[in-house]
C-alpha cells in the first residue's frame, strides 16, 4: 500500500471532480490511500491552494498525475515539488 497525491488540471476543466474521483477510486481499488485536492472548496485564489496541496503532498510518498497535467500551472508546480522531494511519480495511462 502506498499513499498517493492526485495531481492534474482543475481550472477550466468541467469534469475535473469526476476525473479526480475516478483516479481516487482506482488507487483505492489497488489498496492505496489517495489524497484528492479536487475536494477542496471552490473560489479561492491559486496562491491559497498551493500551500494546502503541498501539505497534502508532504503526507504522501507518491504522486499520480492525470492526463493533461502539463497544461496546468499548479500540476507543473506539484511535479517540481515531487521531484525535489524524490517522490515516486506515476502517470495516468488511460487514453483521453
Amino acid at each position: 500500500m502506498s499513499v498517493y497525491y492526485i495531481a492534474g488540471p482543475i481550472t477550466g476543466v468541467k469534469s475535473y471532480q469526476h476525473d479526480f474521483a475516478t483516479a481516487e477510486w482506482r488507487l483505492n481499488q489497488k489498496g492505496h490511500i489517495a489524497f484528492n485536492p479536487a475536494v477542496l472548496p471552490n473560489g479561492l485564489p491559486h496562491d491559497v491552494y498551493m500551500p494546502i496541496c503541498y501539505a497534502m503532498m508532504d503526507a504522501c510518498e507518491a504522486v499520480y498525475f492525470l492526463n493533461g497535467w502539463r497544461d496546468s500551472a499548479g500540476a507543473r508546480m506539484e511535479y517540481e515539488y515531487a521531484v525535489s522531494r524524490k517522490m515516486k511519480i506515476q502517470f495516468e495511462e488511460i487514453p483521453q
